[in-house]
């Protein structure tokens, strides 16, 4: 399912308009009724996503009850990404993807060395990104969460297995989502090179906010 762009989200009016490079991490308190747009600007590149109550960050995005809630493993127009409390932080309005990851988790250096081999663990990656940028907030790894993975393509299979294959993200595409309450965003712009999720060539993304 897609969505056409909104017409009444003006880049013009946006508060906020920034292109995070490839690879690096970002994070922003986005209000309650204020918007976020994710830009795949160049298509193809996964964009791993955290969100927490900004008010009291023990509340955090929670895959489980996102996925009961909706009875749907994938993000999409119309999702609501509900918490661990039970509460809706935060509503995907339009999105010209398709349909969003929220099982393959997130990379790490432990990780592509398992999958990739031990000369592979000293390549940057998304749970180091999560946690350069949750410093910040006074947060660290026991902090983290399942993640959204925006644009990335893992299919599940009838027997319950995952695979990571080529996306399905055209350049330009867009996910715009509503702060339903004061919610921090933390992404990391994946550095992944060994695998098609970023068409093994990372990529910047554009990051922007409007004001309800």
């Amino acid at each position: 399912m897609t969505s056409t762009i909104s017409t009444q989200l003006d880049p013009k009016l946006a508060i906020y308009d920034q292109v995070l490079p490839s690879r690096k991490p970002w994070a922003k308190v986005i209000k309650k009724g204020q918007t976020l747009r994710i830009v795949d600007l160049g298509g193809n590149q996964a964009v791993d996503f955290l969100v927490y109550n900004a008010d009291d960050t023990s509340e955090r995005y929670s895959a489980p009850d996102t996925i009961r809630a909706q009875g749907n493993i994938f993000i999409t127009t119309g999702t609501k990404l509900y918490s661990n409390d039970g509460n809706v932080l935060m509503t995907v309005l339009n999105d010209t993807c398709g349909r969003h990851d929220t099982s393959g988790g997130a990379c790490s250096c432990e990780s592509n060395s398992v999958r990739f081999g031990l000369d592979k663990k000293w390549q940057h990656a998304c749970v180091e990104n999560f946690l350069y940028a949750l410093k910040d907030y006074g947060m660290g790894k026991r902090d983290m969460t399942s993640n959204i993975n925006f644009f990335m393509n893992v299919p599940v299979s009838e027997d319950g297995t995952l695979e990571i294959v080529d996306g399905i993200s055209d350049p330009g595409s867009i996910v715009d989502l509503r702060a339903e309450m004061n919610a921090l965003v933390v992404i990391s712009n994946c550095p992944q090179m060994n695998n098609p999720c970023n068409g093994y060539n990372p990529t910047p993304i554009q990051l922007i906010v409007w004001d309800s």
